[in-house]
């Protein structure tokens, strides 16, 4: 399936090294979650540097919730959450919509779809195995 892309853009990482420091990615968030690209090259605003074509997957499947913002000297700063508890540390521009927001509001849709499709799911059998119940007593 061709995943649509919500949006396209810059967003800053801060790296799980010692040092801790802010790298910039360039992050797509689709239906499915966040992937981010680093780039090659001597920087993103280098001339001449590339994108690289492997990404990080940060699937909406794997992801809890965007946690604490934090508005900061013309930054926002925020946290994403994963399912075993893995914090990823992000900061952007304050400026337009706001990426936290962008990716928090893609999260609830994609767990509300989940749900949705969940329970579609369990009436559809509930309805199959009603149906092969009545008709074992009618046809029986």
């Amino acid at each position: 399936t061709v995943e649509s892309v919500i949006r396209d853009g810059l967003l800053e990482k801060r790296s799980s090294g010692l040092l801790q420091l802010w790298k910039k990615k360039r992050c797509v968030l689709t239906e499915e979650g966040l992937r981010l690209l680093s780039c090659k090259g001597r920087g993103s605003d280098a001339p001449g540097s590339a994108w690289s074509s492997r990404a990080k997957e940060l699937r909406f499947e794997r992801m809890e919730t965007v946690e604490c913002v934090e508005y900061k000297r013309e930054m926002v700063y925020f946290t994403v959450v994963m399912a075993k508890g893995k914090e990823i540390d992000f900061r952007c521009a304050q400026e337009g919509t706001l990426w936290n927001a962008e990716i928090a509001l893609a999260l609830v849709r994609y767990k509300n779809q989940q749900k949705s499709l969940r329970a579609k799911q369990k009436l559809q059998l509930t309805l199959r195995s009603d149906h092969s119940f009545q008709s074992a007593f009618v046809f029986g």
